[in-house]
């Protein structure tokens, strides 16, 4: 009963989590075979969200071995603060300070795709838009009052909402649209995508590091059932043959 309750304890909340809004939420077509791709999101993910978000179970050392990255150039590029490869990729934010800042400390985010989903994880890093209401300026679809600021606008530019008159129950009334950037921000909005993309591709990848050689073990296994089966198939006729 007991170990019932603590597996329910763990569980809820991951559902709660992802539950998220009810905002639609955009397909993430993450490939993990990618390595370039999860190179750009792993660099975008020390530049961005380093900062505040860890990754506590997840170690520099293993990161560039997966990726094909050269310790050398991932210790140049990737580590800024004099961490060992083989290290966790952890900030020196502490967790009195941050819940100061934010209201709570930011999570750490080695399981979020897992927990969130990609598609969740996804929609959400494009979704940020202004609202001089928040402390920070900026509210999010996916995640109404988000206690955080966002931190890649200066790729995506300030986003508003936009809104057209329709007729709803025999009014004409403003009806929200969608999202619309001002243009400040350094990429396009396909750009933007493609980066978010490459960056949700990374956390996919953090949240579980060997699925791909889990996958290709699986697939080796059910070669050998099938095989094993028409092996057992065969003996058992030989066993019965006499009987008949």
């Amino acid at each position: 009963m007991k170990k019932f309750i603590l597996t329910l304890a763990l569980l809820v909340p991951g559902l709660a989590l992802a539950a998220g809004s009810g905002y639609h939420l955009d397909k993430a077509n993450y490939d993990l075979t990618d390595k370039a791709s999860l190179q750009r999101g792993a660099q975008l993910f020390v530049n961005y969200c380093l900062g505040c978000h860890q990754m506590q179970y997840q170690r520099y050392q293993r990161t560039f071995e997966d990726l094909g990255i050269p310790f050398e150039l991932g210790q140049e590029h990737l580590q800024f603060t004099g961490e060992k490869v083989g290290d966790h990729m952890t900030n020196n934010m502490s967790s009195d300070s941050a819940a100061a800042w934010f209201g709570a400390p930011p999570p750490d985010l080695t399981l979020v795709a897992r927990v969130r989903t990609a598609d969740w994880v996804y929609t959400y890093l494009r979704t940020f838009y202004a609202d001089d209401s928040r402390p920070f300026g900026v509210n999010n679809k996916v995640f109404p009052e988000v206690g955080m600021p966002h931190v890649l606008q200066e790729l995506q530019g300030v986003q508003s909402e936009t809104t057209e008159k329709r007729l709803v129950d025999g009014e004409m009334k403003d009806v929200y649209v969608g999202l619309k950037s001002d243009g400040t921000g350094t990429m396009s909005e396909s750009e933007y995508d493609q980066a978010m993309l490459d960056l949700v591709n990374f956390l996919v990848y953090t949240g579980e590091p060997s699925r791909l050689e889990s996958e290709s073990i699986g697939r080796w296994v059910i070669v050998f059932l099938f095989i094993l089966l028409v092996l057992v198939y065969l003996l058992k006729k030989e066993y019965w043959r006499e009987v008949h």
